[in-house]
């Protein structure tokens, strides 16, 4: 029980109201309960290659094999919302229809991606992901064809809006992705999905803009055909089975789920309040930069304007070492540097980016960086407030990043048209302002239904946070051992195998006190009476004190 316990206490370290998901839990811990069934065919007909069906005595192991997997699925798939952008001009030309008709396609790939976040990415929490995941692939390679051979504008309109539709495997990527890694990784998992975000878009831009060039735009959707049915095959050779997350519960009442996180869960609440202004920061940024470069003093041509896109490589570069920091710190703390730099990016922005190419190239670099940054550490924390409903989740937050984008293309173009390029600049610092207040509203060892505040200290360090108040605390980093770590998810399937209502909540308050919070009432336990084990190791202090009352007699 004590190295249980410390390692538990390692892996809660970022914060004192959330249990990621690590290692299996230890029989001795929680009563065991009824394995899932062990699925052999995806879609009842494909069948699953042995070595990746689901084992809960064999885990998946989520390495470098598997980061390169998400990262190259997640470039591939998303670039198909981005293909078309470069290619109006081809698109009028071929269909013969005007600059203006040809405009719908793009608005109609991205409402698509719209509409399948919001109703397709939380079947990520109802269904097997693995299956989800090889006929949402299957489905965009097979419309892509469609679209590379159509000659009729109305059905090109059609295929676009349903491909941007299924596009949407990136985030069932995600959560999937921190569900497999260790805790201690989970933000380095997040970064290398989001890095393949940010490479698709660019890819898609560069190689669209390339290939049309010199021969036929439906090349390039011939090029797309081919590289998406190669992830579905990659998919399926790789992707491990992984259990439905939450049976007996309905599509309605996963979607009703989502809407009520908007109003219940305040980090996330504080997640989307930052996401937004600053989304609106970095699309307000490279929709004027096209007018800021081709007036005076720069006058640059179309060409030399497309390369500045770039210089968001370095934003993909960052990723793997930004995410091994972030998972070195609280997620708040990581949030707080991101927002500080942002804030001196835009400092440079309003005052030399109309005077000299060199602040131009830092706000290109800083403003990808830092949303790189701030989008993992973000994430990270959203998706640790409940590890049976990190679809549902994630979709929510990324919901409120298009929200960001459509506001910083219709204000930050409005404000660049009408005042000039320093209001535009101020527009972003004062959103980015607004950010930091945000976050500064709500601490980072805030328990999870506290909506203002501050409360268990402000240590921004996982390893040096000090578990219980006063001279009983103990330094995480001083008395953890190695250990088998609890495992969030099991203790929510304990939770949902006996009975319990809502989800579990366990954390260390001011007083050295733990508690497990179900919607329903709270079953609180003080660590001081919570038995022998709790002392072993960590003196009268333990992580987690307290019991389900259903059928669980005793977490720790």
């Amino acid at each position: 029980m004590s190295s249980e316990l410390d390692s538990a206490n390692r892996d809660n370290a970022f914060s004192s109201e959330t249990l990621p998901a690590a290692e299996k839990l230890h029989e001795s811990s929680i009563e065991k309960l009824d394995e899932p069934e062990v699925v052999s065919k995806d879609l009842g007909f494909l069948p699953v290659p042995r070595r990746l069906r689901y084992d809960p005595e064999r885990p998946a192991h989520y390495g470098l094999a598997l980061n390169a997997a998400f990262c190259f699925a997640s470039t591939f798939v998303v670039a198909n919302l981005y293909y078309c952008q470069p290619l109006l001009i081809q698109f009028s030309e071929s269909f013969g229809v005007t600059y203006q008709e040809v405009s719908n396609i793009p608005t109609l790939v991205q409402a698509g991606y719209a509409i399948g976040l919001l109703f397709i990415t939380p079947l990520g929490d109802l269904v097997r992901r693995r299956q989800l995941l090889l006929l949402l692939t299957f489905l965009t390679a097979s419309l892509s064809i469609g679209l590379a051979i159509t000659k009729n504008l109305i059905a090109f309109e059609i295929l676009s809006f349903f491909v941007g539709l299924f596009s949407v495997i990136p985030q069932i990527l995600m959560p999937l992705a921190v569900d497999l890694a260790p805790p201690h990784k989970r933000a380095s998992a997040l970064s290398n999905v989001l890095a393949g975000l940010l490479l698709g878009v660019l890819i898609a831009r560069v190689l669209a803009g390339i290939v049309a060039q010199y021969v036929t735009w439906r090349v390039v959707y011939y090029i797309a055909i081919g590289v998406q049915y190669v992830v579905l095959a990659m998919l399926y050779w790789m992707l491990p089975d992984y259990p439905a997350k939450n049976t007996g519960v309905t599509y309605f009442g996963i979607l009703y789920s989502m809407a009520k996180f908007t109003v219940t869960e305040p980090l996330l609440v504080q997640a989307i309040l930052i996401t937004i202004p600053a989304s609106a920061c970095y699309t307000s940024w490279w929709v004027t930069l096209t007018f800021l470069l081709g007036n005076a003093p720069y006058h640059y041509s179309t060409l030399v304007i497309g390369l500045f896109g770039l210089v968001g490589m370095v934003g993909v570069a960052v990723a793997p070492l930004s995410g091994r920091a972030i998972d070195k710190l609280v997620p708040w703390s990581a949030a707080l540097v991101s927002i500080l730099g942002f804030i001196v990016t835009f400092v440079v922005q309003t005052g030399a980016a109309g005077l000299n190419v060199a602040a131009v190239v830092i706000v290109c670099i800083g403003i990808d960086v830092f949303r790189q940054i701030q989008q993992v550490a973000l994430t990270s924390a959203v998706l640790g407030l409940d590890a049976r409903a990190r679809s549902r989740l994630n979709a929510v937050f990324i919901l409120s990043l298009f929200i960001g984008q459509v506001m910083g293309t219709a204000v930050g173009a409005e404000v660049f048209n009408s005042h000039g390029w320093r209001q535009t600049a101020a527009l972003n610092l004062a959103w980015t302002a607004f950010t930091l207040l945000v976050l500064f509203l709500r601490g980072p060892h805030c328990k999870r239904y506290t909506w203002i505040g501050w409360e268990g200290g402000c240590e921004l360090r996982k390893s040096r946070i000090r578990m219980g108040g006063g001279d009983g605390g103990v330094d995480v980093a001083d008395t953890a051992q190695p250990g088998p770590p609890i495992r969030y998810d099991d203790l929510e399937g304990a939770r949902s195998e006996v009975g319990a209502v809502g989800h579990v909540d366990g954390g260390v308050d001011g007083e050295g006190h733990a508690a497990v919070v179900e919607e329903k009432g709270v079953v609180e336990g003080d660590n001081e009476k919570s038995g022998d084990d709790t002392q072993n190791g960590m003196g009268s202090r333990g992580l987690l004190g307290g019991r389900l009352e259903k059928g669980v007699d005793e977490i720790v």
